[in-house]
């Protein structure tokens, strides 16, 4: 897996404390992005399973995927999601795709069903708001993913709301 970076500690990519997990390569390429420098397939370093996991068990913090967009390598990722998952820790992905599109395509809903939470759609730049939790624009969705694949359609999870628990996410 080419790996652009591995930031520990941070609290900007979901609840909580998380070790955010930089995957390179992004065909979107948004207009604003903050992450551009990885968008290149080849950016980073290569990375096995077991290096990451050695970095995610030192750290002990709940998991996210992000980048570039993980789900082009949902193939490469899928083995290191399922060892993450049986390790205990919560695992969230961003991605630019539609959470209803990567669940009808069968090697993207593999990767889909072994993380907790999905943050889904392009960051737009006109639809900018610093306001929102974990998301850059407004058409970005927080989707409960076991939520989501019980029932059939996309169940959104509401973290601007005042009040609200999200430990258990």
């Amino acid at each position: 897996m080419n790996v652009v970076d591995i930031i520990a500690g941070t609290t900007v990519d979901g609840p909580g404390m998380r070790t955010a997990i930089y995957f390179a390569g992004c065909m979107h390429q948004c207009p604003g992005c903050h992450n551009p420098s990885t968008w290149s397939f080849d950016a980073g370093m290569t990375m096995t399973l077991n290096d990451i996991m050695e970095v995610i068990r030192e750290n002990d913090f709940d998991v996210t995927f992000t980048g570039g967009d993980p789900m082009y390598s949902a193939d490469e990722i899928l083995p290191l999601a399922r060892e993450i998952k049986k390790a205990g820790y919560n695992i969230w992905l961003y991605t630019g795709f539609i959470f209803e599109d990567l669940v009808s395509n069968p090697p993207s809903a593999e990767l889909i069903k072994a993380v907790d939470v999905v943050v889904d759609g392009p960051f737009i730049q006109s639809l900018r708001d610093t306001s929102l939790s974990f998301r850059g624009s407004a058409n970005q969705r927080i989707i409960d993913v076991a939520a989501s694949l019980r029932i059939g359609s996309a169940v959104t999870i509401d973290l601007d709301c005042h009040g609200l628990n999200i430990a258990g996410i």
